[in-house]
């Protein structure tokens, strides 16, 4: 998904199958809670549905041993650096050729044969380092709706047609007393440019996630557990209630619990944020995933599994990305007219510029219509709120 119009299409189609109470989709996480009645619909109806919209289906997160939405970001964040780079190199030598007169080793080059130059450097930069815009407009068309990528497909591909028609049929603009220009710079500077933005917001979600998965790991792996006289480390999963344990100096402590012999000092900034240790003494709560200091203790555990209150914290994380905050859902609404919207405007300023303004011609026209598409293409609306969420929960 590429922004909030995509977020409604794919809810609408969980929320079109019937047995479907609710659908919540994040943009920033790149998941969907849905709410279903299990008589009625399966999850391989679901990711029909799913499929049919024109997005990929990328499995249960429970069933995945690796988090299959991070190993398609990281695929995405390096398929993205590729494509930016070359972007910009074939942005900076079209650029430097439309504008020959600031270089004066360009000078020599015929204007008709610089041309043909800036078609052959422009093509690959709207049609590969962009495909992901085109594919995602013809998604869009096919679902007979738009979304952002409508708009910088129709901004670049607008510029970039003129331009090859002004390349290769040079009489039709001058036969009719109008000036031979070309936009291939501004073509592939608008795919560079807003192909630079998906890769920066990519990386900032990745920090995001990281931060989580960190909240994650800081339970231990096993547990010292003491049980008939004896020390047994055991997995964590195989810890019960009632079960005491033993915690040497340094150690993370497993689960929750209450201190039954020993003393220590605990640091559980993880929980307060305070980093001086607490002191802990016989009957004092110990909480999972906070480090002991220099003494040993034994604690017998009171909360075990999804019952500590790491795994509580981790678990309201998880349900503040998976549900959406209430302006969450009026940008939702706002990004299902917001292109058709912004189509208009750039048609009718097209229009005013051609039509109505004297001396106008068609290209300052066309330059007006594509300048409008493109100041409304980044996503603001529908990825600003999204992804602030995310952060704050991070």
């Amino acid at each position: 998904m590429t922004c909030a119009a995509c977020v409604r299409r794919v809810e609408n189609a969980f929320k079109a199958l019937g047995g479907v109470e609710e659908a919540a989709v994040n943009l920033a996480s790149s998941r969907a809670v849905v709410t279903y009645d299990p008589q009625a619909l399966n999850v391989a109806e679901l990711r029909k549905a799913l499929e049919e919209a024109g997005y990929q289906y990328l499995g249960l997160l429970e069933e995945a041993r690796e988090d299959p939405v991070e190993a398609a970001q990281k695929r995405e964040i390096r398929d993205l650096k590729i494509k930016v780079s070359v972007g910009a190199v074939l942005s900076v030598l079209t650029m430097m050729g439309s504008m020959p007169h600031w270089f004066p080793f360009l000078h020599g080059i015929p204007r008709q044969q610089m041309f043909l130059i800036l078609f052959v450097l422009t093509t690959p930069a709207v049609f590969w380092v962009g495909s992901r815009f085109l594919v995602g407009a013809l998604k869009a068309a096919r679902q007979k709706t738009t979304d952002m990528n409508t708009l910088v497909a129709v901004g670049s591909l607008s510029a970039y047609i003129y331009s090859s028609l002004a390349t290769f049929w040079p009489e039709y603009f001058l036969g009719a007393g109008l000036d031979l220009h070309v936009y291939f710079d501004g073509a592939a500077m608008i795919i560079t440019l807003v192909l630079l933005g998906r890769l920066l917001e990519m990386k900032a979600r990745g920090r995001t996630s990281e931060a989580i998965k960190k909240l994650m790991k800081l339970t231990p792996k096993t547990a010292r557990v003491l049980r008939d006289g004896q020390e047994w480390e055991v997995p964590l999963e195989e810890v019960l209630k009632g079960d005491v344990l033993l915690v040497r100096p340094g150690e993370r402590i497993p689960t929750d619990g209450v201190l039954e012999s020993g003393r220590s000092s605990v640091d559980e900034s993880m929980l307060t944020g305070e980093s001086v240790p607490v002191s802990k003494t016989l009957g004092s709560e110990v909480f999972a995933g906070t480090i002991n200091g220099s003494g040993s203790f034994t604690f017998r555990a009171t909360k075990v599994g999804s019952e500590t209150a790491l795994a509580q914290i981790i678990r309201l994380v998880e349900e503040a990305q998976g549900s959406k905050a209430p302006i969450q859902r009026f940008a939702d609404r706002v990004a299902s007219i917001f292109v058709p919207i912004v189509i208009c405007i750039a048609v009718l300023t097209f229009c005013i510029w051609y039509f109505l303004v004297p001396d106008a011609d068609f290209t300052r026209a066309l330059l007006n219509f594509v300048s409008v598409l493109i100041i409304s293409c980044p996503c603001a609306m529908g990825l600003a709120t999204p992804t602030a969420v995310m952060v704050g929960t991070g």
